[in-house]
């Protein structure tokens, strides 16, 4: 995170001295003293707990529990953690809270959470490997692709797009299904509609990444003349 303090002020010579260089350090560090708010309020919380419950969500199926005690469990969980992505986002906007800080927080704690679902899913036999690393391999490949986007000031280009979020309410209700691995009002089979919406959200996983790819194409091919 930068600190708008410590950023040289417009007009301000290089040479200034060492008085007004302690001047700017000390604005800096005052800025961030006064403002720790940011890492600890309401909607952060939010997103803190959904890395803290990662441990939670993939321990639930190593305790001495019945089968069906564990899918309960921790589709529960899974679910009622995945639900503080929403309500992280309309606490920041309604409470005027928003951050630097929890802008980047956010998507890294949802990437967290739905990786160690994916490989708790692998590991109990309920996903294949290949759709897994499909689905981790995009988010690493489009999170490198971002950070340089921004890096040369084309963020823009590939920022968050309708066939994005299609694909993360897909997998987000995948999951749950594939978690509880059973029968659900005596009518669904979750492991058969979890396994075809996962395979959706694959599909929707590449298609997305094309679509990234090809927006970011031009600066791409710009910078490698």
């Amino acid at each position: 995170m930068m600190v708008e303090g410590v950023r040289r002020r417009p007009g301000r010579a290089k040479g200034a001295g060492p008085l007004g260089a302690a001047n700017e350090v000390s604005v800096g560090l005052s800025a961030l003293r006064h403002n720790p708010s940011m890492f600890f309020n309401l909607p952060t919380l939010l997103t803190w707990a959904r890395i803290v419950a990662i441990p939670l969500v993939v321990g639930v199926y190593y305790l001495n529990l019945a089968p069906e005690t564990q899918n309960i469990v921790g589709t529960g969980l899974f679910i009622l953690f995945a639900l503080t992505d929403w309500a992280d986002g309309w606490l920041a906007r309604k409470l005027q809270m928003t951050s630097s800080f929890g802008a980047f927080l956010d998507p890294v704690a949802d990437k967290f959470l739905v990786t160690a679902a994916l490989l708790v899913l692998v590991h109990l036999g309920r996903l294949h490997a290949f759709i897994a690393l499909v689905i981790i391999g995009r988010e690493i490949a489009i999170s490198a692709l971002r950070e340089w986007m921004a890096q040369i000031g084309a963020s823009r280009s590939v920022a968050v797009h309708m066939l994005g979020k299609v694909k993360t309410v897909v997998q987000m209700i995948a999951i749950p299904f594939l978690l509880y691995h059973g029968t659900l009002f005596g009518l669904i089979d979750t492991q058969f509609w979890g396994t075809v919406l996962i395979i959706i959200s694959a599909v929707l996983t590449i298609w997305s990444m094309v679509y990234y790819l090809q927006k970011a194409l031009p600066e791409i091919r710009a910078r490698v003349r």
